[in-house]
């Protein structure tokens, strides 16, 4: 496969799994940090906000996951994407732990 399946499998699974937080604090009411917010990534953003960009999250995500043509056949494909998932997993732990203190 060419490189760029692959820099889709990483953001496939950096989208994909940003939109589970966003989903479920939208859903749950609760308000979020998004890039809307003021400042960006820091404030909080509105629930109905957290939702759009989760779905956002979870349409570019599916399209780039197809686009990459993730495979549990192609060890790479899979490894990539998984690595997409840790990298923003844990961006996200060490970005929103003061969350609530803006």
């Amino acid at each position: 496969m060419h490189w760029y399946y692959y820099f889709s499998d990483l953001l496939a699974g950096m989208l994909l799994a940003n939109f589970v937080p966003h989903f479920i604090k939208g859903t749950a009411g609760d308000p979020f940090p998004t890039p809307f917010a003021k400042p960006p990534g820091k404030g909080l953003s509105s629930p109905l906000v957290n939702v759009l960009w989760a779905m956002f999250n979870l349409i570019v995500g599916f399209l780039l996951f197809r686009f990459g043509k993730v495979s549990v056949g192609d060890t790479l494909s899979i490894s990539v994407f998984f690595i997409g998932i840790a990298c923003i997993s844990i961006f996200s732990a060490i970005n929103f732990v003061h969350k609530d203190k803006v």
